[in-house]
């Protein structure tokens, strides 16, 4: 089993829009998928058609203890694709997990006592660098950093691998960049192709070559409680989706590919 955290503590990048199409996209492979929503917006949950009412356990429960990921985790829509919702009851857990001991390793404590019944489970993180990412960033393998392209990207990632580098020297040696992902990308904005450069100028290899496109599409996907897969598979977003999780299989371990 290999874990991917999805994080950029930017709002509005299309994080959880790339956390939702990419599981899909994997889980359409062949591959079992569980989604962590560890949102406390909840809207990996909503975006895969999950109701409020329908969330009897959810990731905040695991954090604090009252439940196992397996008792939590319900179906989707989505064949081979489960998901261990979210709450509001999340937005409360920054503060209450301060009391715990190993507050960092919580999820990661978590995903290592569930049943190993995924191949791949996949964290959406909220948008910020607070206990909630952490945790995600422990009990990642790898992450997948959607990058939206606009003027303060650059200075957002610098924060961002900062963050990873100190998880890193205390808590997780392991944990890599799997690769970064463009993000609502539109070619008749000069700024985005400079962006694009840019970014890629510096990170070279890590930046995945699929961008995603902005798209009317994936806009609309959640709001029907589908993926864009599903909503609208022939759409330049979904195909630009399709494309980057062929590239994410491509990187990732051997062992994952054979699972």
């Amino acid at each position: 089993m290999i874990c991917i955290a999805v994080a950029n503590q930017k709002g509005g990048v299309g994080k959880t829009t790339s956390a939702i199409n990419v599981a899909t996209a994997l889980a359409a492979t062949g591959s079992r998928v569980l989604l962590v929503d560890l949102d406390p917006q909840g809207n990996a949950s909503t975006g895969l058609g999950v109701p409020q009412s329908a969330r009897n356990k959810s990731s905040y429960d695991v954090l604090v203890g009252e439940t196992g990921i397996d008792a939590a985790t319900i179906a989707t829509r989505v064949p081979r694709l489960d998901l261990l919702p979210a709450t509001v009851d999340l937005s409360g857990a920054e503060i209450e997990l301060v009391e715990f001991d190993a507050r960092t390793h919580r999820l990661d404590t978590a995903i290592k006592a569930s049943s190993a019944r995924w191949d791949i489970v996949m964290i959406d993180c909220p948008p910020s660098l607070g206990l909630l990412t952490i945790n995600a960033m422990v009990a990642a393998d790898s992450l997948l950093v959607p990058l939206q392209c606009e003027f303060f990207a650059l200075e957002g990632l610098s924060q961002l691998l900062s963050t990873v580098e100190r998880i890193r020297a205390r808590f997780n040696p392991g944990l890599s960049i799997l690769g970064v992902a463009l993000t609502m990308y539109d070619r008749r904005n000069r700024l985005t192709e400079q962006v694009s450069t840019d970014v890629r100028a510096v990170l070279g290899g890590v930046v995945f070559d699929t961008v995603i496109p902005r798209n009317v599409r994936l806009s609309e996907a959640p709001s029907h409680g589908l993926p864009a897969l599903i909503y609208d598979h022939r759409c330049s977003g979904s195909e630009a989706y399709i494309a980057l999780a062929r590239e994410l299989i491509a990187r990732l371990p051997a062992s994952a590919k054979a699972a």
